[in-house]
């Protein structure tokens, strides 16, 4: 189910900016509060985004978490908090288990933002701001986010067209379904080759990337982005001196220690919290305004 994502239609270098901070601060903040606020808000903006595949995308990756998360105690057995010693003799610490659990949360946590961030920076607003900078990397860069979706359209389609000529690649025995996959993956590989020429030859015979050319655009920035831009640049401003002065500090060797209730930190807590719930808090006012004018028509 797909709902109508207000903070999408702000200006291409408002969705960029949130992204980039978001995405930033969730790759360098190990800090376990900072993790958790990231991680509810990235999934519950996935949700509200299109809860189905919120759903799928979650159960899909769950497996793969936690063999992450037990991974780490197995392979890494630093940390002064013994809990138990393996058969090889090897210590079970603790820290070792927490530093675990934090990077399955990083992790997730990355793949959830990136979800949103497919979802609202298109390929289009992606060439709008770096068409003119970096044109070549740009279009190869706006390809490539949108290859993976584009490519698992099409191969469902391949895979219903192979079954409708009595090729499925879920029947028969091993060697057969073998043998029908690889055929299917390689239209695949040819179907992605011939996309990607047909793609170069129209930005070519377009002009793309050269000296002077115009592009129409459909984007405006307007007092609205300027407020959010301003925003964002405060947030994002605050979080980081915020992170340099060691405020969000943690350490999860030899022991798990950090900031946690100061002041200065419980501060830094609320403004990466109100950060991460930008678009929902926007989407929600927006949604509240909807029903009441629904109810009165």
């Amino acid at each position: 189910m797909f709902n109508r994502d207000t903070f999408s239609g702000y200006h291409p270098v408002v969705n960029f900016l949130y992204f980039a901070l978001v995405l930033l601060f969730s790759m360098t903040f190990m800090h376990p509060v900072c993790l958790a606020l990231s991680l509810v808000s990235g999934g519950a903006y996935a949700a509200y985004l299109n809860r189905k595949a919120f759903r799928r995308k979650l159960f899909s990756l769950l497996p793969f978490i936690v063999l992450l998360a037990l991974f780490n105690p197995l392979f890494s057995h630093a940390g002064s908090t013994i809990l138990a010693y393996f058969p090889n003799g090897n210590p079970l610490t603790q820290e070792s288990v927490v530093y675990g659990l934090a990077a399955a949360a990083m992790l997730l946590t990355v793949i959830l933002w990136f979800s949103c961030y497919n979802a609202v920076m298109t390929s289009d607003k992606f060439v709008y701001l770096f068409g003119r900078i970096i044109p070549s990397l740009s279009l190869v860069l706006s390809m490539t986010l949108r290859f993976v979706p584009k490519f698992q359209a099409q191969i469902k389609v391949v895979s219903s067209a192979q079954k409708c000529v009595g090729r499925d690649a879920s029947k028969g025995g091993v060697l057969k379904r073998a043998k029908k996959a690889s055929t299917i993956f390689s239209i695949m590989l040819t179907w992605a080759f011939e996309n990607a020429i047909e793609t170069a030859d129209s930005m070519k015979s377009r002009g793309y990337g050269l000296r002077g050319r115009t592009a129409f655009s459909v984007y405006r920035f307007d007092a609205r982005d300027l407020a959010a831009l301003i925003y964002l640049i405060l947030c994002g401003a605050y979080i980081t001196v915020g992170g340099c002065l060691g405020g969000l500090s943690w350490q999860y060797y030899p022991t798990t220690t950090g900031a946690f209730a100061g002041p200065f930190s419980v501060s830094l807590y609320l403004c990466y919290f109100a950060l991460c719930v930008t678009p929902l808090i926007l989407n929600i006012k927006e949604d509240i305004k909807w029903n009441a004018l629904r109810s009165i028509a």
